[in-house]
């Protein structure tokens, strides 16, 4: 049995997985306070039974409960890096350590380190394959010019996306533009 009332879960990357979560949790009976991303706040306790079945539904959709603390710190990183990436409409000129230090409300360096020996690489790599894919969604949809995305996410200039891009990619954004279409990765598969 569940005795909290927050639960953590995993692979919640969207609006569309905020919304499918909400739904399940209905589904069993329990009326949600809040779905964001990786967490569920409910106003009464899941009974044992409730709770296996909702991890399995919760499994069968691509999502996982993360009952470990230090799991659900990395998962709050993660979280507060796809929020910063793919939901700000502000342009990316702010310093992610000191954002994600003050929504964790925890020492960054223990942070950085927690987060290099879980997931293998580090939060600023993670941050680059973020934005990279946030580069490849606009290049794919046209939406922007590469100034304009450089801008938005907080590259000096188009030249540095350039080089950034070509790194992580092997291509240059303009011929990824022209072939990008197979070349995205969701964002849960991103640092994987």
């Amino acid at each position: 049995m569940n005795s909290e009332m927050r639960i953590h879960i995993k692979n919640m990357v969207c609006k569309r997985c905020i919304l499918a979560v909400d739904n399940l949790f209905r589904e069993f009976g329990y009326e949600p306070v809040s779905v964001s991303l990786g967490r569920v706040e409910l106003a009464r306790e899941i009974n044992a039974e409730n709770f296996n079945q909702i991890r399995k539904r919760l499994n069968e959709l691509g999502f996982e409960i993360i009952e470990d603390h230090k799991a659900r710190i990395i998962e709050k990183i993660k979280n507060v890096v796809i929020e910063h990436v793919y939901k700000s409409d502000e342009e990316l000129k702010f310093n992610f350590s000191k954002i994600i230090e003050s929504e964790l409300n925890m020492n960054y360096n223990y942070l950085s380190n927690l987060f290099t020996s879980a997931e293998g690489i580090t939060i600023e790599k993670y941050i680059i394959y973020q934005k990279i894919e946030r580069v490849k969604e606009y290049l794919v949809y046209n939406e922007l010019t590469i100034s304009e995305i450089a801008i938005k996410l907080g590259y000096s200039n188009s030249a540095h996306l350039s080089t950034q891009f070509k790194k992580v990619t092997g291509l240059t954004p303009s011929y990824f533009k022209e072939i990008g279409q197979n070349k995205r990765k969701t964002i849960d598969q991103v640092g994987a």
